[in-house]
């Protein structure tokens, strides 16, 4: 291969040089003809040739990075025409010598044919790294079945099977499969469901009869998948709205705890203050009560005085009367019984002063006593007040002491539903993963559907079950294989029993 390669690549670089210095010649000749300058006219043929050398390696170039514009390689062909055309038509007209034309154009021809070979080898190498290279149909089937093979190359090249052995192989694989369902239902497809239809309905779309087979158990797995995701989503949001709502009864508890530590306070200073004014006002119409007891005392005592004083002085004019009368004695008697009556009417004025002094000072007294009473029941409230307002503290502390452990226990359950929510998600992708990987190697060990079956109620008495068949419920495989008939699961279950009983682990 490395000679091959050394003698084209040193073929190639004769035949371009050959090529340009033959067209060079006859190119600045054609310039000098059609009225160039003779400074000019050399400058012509390295212009054309140089373009088609620079077109070809970009091309090239931009193949080798698997970004190819066909512009470039469409200008460097007609470039390399109009060489053609212009050595060929150097030396007169093409048809009056075909082959004097012939051999002033082949060089270029040749150049051509040298780097389009270049180009492809690049462009196969360029694919077989990428691992997108794609074999050809070959053409003896062209000729022997043109139909088949067009529908097999239009699959090929829709669904990017760059194999042309693996296409047969699928098509082998499909007519088989075809051949043996028609035997397993006497002859005509007819019979047969649509899942076992699916090979040949898929395989115009570029799917293997594994592929087919498989895509019912695939698609019902998404949509389980789809279903988890949507509980998983739905639990996620009832478990924020919980927690909202917990978070919301917290703020509702501490705000009311607040509130009535509010209230018990201003209750407390309300009812002091209550307590005081009533206090003050009782006091204040104690003392009003005894200074007009007082007052009332004072002016009976000073009008029963001024009376005491009139008596003396008419008895004073009696007696003074009496002394100019014959009666003297009996006047003197008289004014002696009157001055007597006057002594006792001044001791009895007397008495009542003392009586009135003392009645004043025990009214005073009891006023005194019943102020310092409503001192003492002032004091009183107050304490009571102040007894009220710890209380309420703490009444407000255990208040507090309640929401933060109802906070505390918000987070453990917070903390445990998400623990929870791992655990689940954790149990699903391991089940997920097994089933996955089960599935996997039926595909890899061509397995019958039935087989198929089996193997996943096998997985099923695993998961669900504890690993005892018996425990699995009919209307479960019922559900999951889409069988109607409680006879067919009995059959799926026990079979299943029966491998795993000898040793099949998924």
């Amino acid at each position: 291969m490395i000679g091959l390669s050394l003698a084209a690549a040193v073929g190639g670089i004769l035949v371009g040089a050959i090529g340009f210095a033959m067209s060079y010649d006859t190119l600045a000749a054609v310039a000098l003809h059609w009225g160039f300058s003779t400074d000019l006219a050399p400058w012509f043929p390295i212009g054309v040739d140089a373009s088609i050398v620079a077109f070809l390696a970009l091309d090239l170039y931009l193949v080798r990075k698997l970004t190819p514009w066909h512009v470039l390689r469409l200008a460097a062909h007609l470039m390399t025409a109009a060489t053609i055309w212009f050595n060929a038509s150097s030396q007169g007209p093409v048809q009056a010598d075909p082959v004097r034309a012939a051999a002033h154009g082949v060089m270029p021809i040749l150049f051509v044919i040298g780097v389009e070979a270049a180009r492809r080898l690049i462009i196969q190498k360029a694919r077989l790294e990428a691992g997108t290279a794609a074999d050809r149909v070959p053409l003896h089937r062209w000729l022997l079945a043109p139909v088949p093979s067009a529908r097999l190359y239009r699959r090929m090249r829709l669904y990017n099977v760059a194999s042309y052995p693996e296409m047969v192989r699928r098509e082998q694989e499909l007519i088989a499969y075809e051949l043996w369902l028609k035997r397993k239902h006497g002859g005509s497809l007819d019979l047969a469901s649509e899942d076992e239809l699916l090979p040949m309905t898929m395989a115009p779309y570029g799917y293997t009869v594994t592929q087919a087979l498989a895509m019912p158990d695939e698609q019902e797995r998404e949509a389980e998948l789809r279903a988890e995701e949507a509980e998983r989503r739905r639990l996620a949001a009832e478990t924020r709205r919980q927690l909202a709502e917990a978070d919301a009864e917290a703020d509702r508890l501490r705000a009311e705890g607040r509130l009535e530590a509010v209230r018990a306070e201003v209750a407390g200073e309300t009812g002091q203050a209550r307590a005081h004014a009533r206090a003050q006002v009782t006091a204040a119409e104690r003392a009003a009560e005894a200074e007009e007891a007082a007052l009332e005392t004072a002016l009976l005592a000073e009008a029963r005085a001024r009376t005491a004083t009139a008596e003396r002085e008419k008895a004073e004019e009696r007696r003074v009367a009496a002394a100019t009368d014959v009666e003297a004695a009996r006047l003197e008697r008289a004014a002696a019984e009157e001055r007597k009556a006057a002594a006792e009417a001044d001791r009895v004025a007397a008495a009542e002063e003392r009586a009135i002094e003392t009645q004043t000072i025990a009214v005073a007294r009891r006023a005194a006593a019943e102020a310092e009473a409503a001192a003492a029941e002032t004091k009183k409230a107050a304490a009571e007040t102040r007894r009220a307002a710890a209380e309420a503290d703490r009444l407000a502390a255990e208040e507090k002491a309640r929401e933060e452990a109802a906070l505390a226990d918000i987070e453990r359950s917070r903390k445990a539903a998400a623990e929870m929510a791992q655990a689940a998600a954790e149990t699903r992708l391991a089940a997920a993963e097994i089933e996955r990987r089960a599935v996997e190697a039926e595909d890899i060990a061509k397995l019958r559907p039935r087989e198929r079956a089996v193997r996943k109620v096998a997985r099923m008495i695993l998961a669900t079950a504890g690993g005892m068949a018996e425990q699995l419920p009919l209307a479960d495989i019922q559900r999951e294989l889409e069988v109607s008939s409680p006879a067919t699961a009995s059959e799926y279950r026990q079979e299943a029993a029966e491998l795993l009983a000898s040793g099949y682990r998924p």
